[in-house]
């Protein structure tokens, strides 16, 4: 009841500071964040040619967060949280301690975003019990030749089974857990979209049509979908451009930053080669940071220019008329 109180109150001095940047211009900040992403690992078993992680174009030292650095974090703003995202670049379920951290994530709601090779045998059930609030599983096609276009060394089968597996383990257990399928819509598997939300239905989880992030140069014309709700972009003289009004603000900044696997805490999850480096919780606690000279700096650039910023540019922050 007390947390309850706690973590109200601080959304709202997130929220009134927020908004009061915005309007006035200054980089204000009250409270702590509501939400937080914690990358258990940048590592990953597969080669997804629009992933930062699995392109090979991540320039920073890849690791696994200690577990004893993410109980210093969690201890420190557990109190505050309503959710904490056990991912941000790579495959979590490759840390040797994943289910440590959602263990210790008690009293928040932790979600997991997987590309779902890692829910065979007893892991399905494992997870479905393990307190977490939601699995994310990424399937980005129907068959195994559309799927293994984008998720490169990848194994449709053991991803199929691996979500029936959890499916039932939720049925068996009257689990809570929210099962959710997330499919990135592109120009090879848009044909499939009915496909899979019949899948979805069948395994009673919600599913996410999002549309696709495209990160490598000269490789749009291959992702692009034709459906103009799951498009990012739009061509200009000069190239291909977000489809965004890149408004001088940035929720993000005020409710929900990223810790790397190393202790690295940056603005967002699209700074993923974290170019953008307010601090480290190794050295400082992350109030200090999160108040810090780094990051009011860096907030402040946002209300008066974001699209200077580079990683702004490929952001959906501003994005309208698209799913994201």
């Amino acid at each position: 009841m007390i947390w309850s109180i706690v973590k109200s109150s601080n959304a709202l001095k997130a929220g009134y500071s927020y908004l009061s940047s915005s309007v006035r211009g200054k980089a204000d900040i009250y409270g702590m964040p509501v939400t937080i992403s914690t990358e258990l690992t940048n590592h990953c078993n597969l080669n997804c040619p629009e992933c930062n992680s699995g392109s090979g174009l991540m320039t920073r030292n890849r690791g696994y967060m200690d577990i004893d650095l993410f109980e210093k974090v969690i201890d420190e703003l557990r109190r505050f949280l309503f959710n904490i995202n056990l991912y941000f670049q790579g495959e979590p379920m490759l840390h040797p301690k994943f289910f440590a951290f959602i263990e210790r994530s008690a009293g928040v709601n932790s979600v997991v975003s997987t590309n779902g090779h890692f829910l065979s045998g007893g892991n399905a059930e494992k997870v479905v019990i393990s307190g977490l609030k939601k699995l994310i599983v990424s399937l980005d096609g129907m068959d195994e030749n559309t799927y293994k276009l984008y998720r490169i060394k990848g194994d449709f089968e053991q991803v199929i089974n691996g979500i029936k597996s959890v499916s039932e383990a939720k049925r068996k257990t009257a689990s809570p857990m929210k099962l959710e399928i997330q499919f990135l819509v592109n120009r090879n598997n848009e044909h499939q979209i009915p496909m899979v939300k019949r899948y979805a239905l069948d395994m009673k989880a919600s599913l996410k049509l999002k549309s696709m992030q495209v990160i490598s140069n000269g490789s749009h014309r291959y992702w692009f979908s034709s459906l103009k709700n799951f498009n990012r972009y739009k061509f200009t003289e000069n190239g291909y451009v977000l489809k965004s009004t890149f408004p001088d603000r940035c929720s993000r900044l005020w409710f929900n930053p990223v810790i790397t696997w190393d202790g690295k805490v940056v603005p967002c999850c699209f700074d993923k080669n974290a170019d953008h480096i307010m601090g480290d919780v190794n050295e400082d606690t992350f109030r200090e940071i999160w108040h810090g000279p780094k990051y009011r700096i860096f907030r402040r650039s946002i209300l008066e220019g974001r699209y200077t910023t580079e990683i702004c540019r490929n952001c959906t922050s501003g994005l309208k008329g698209v799913n994201y």
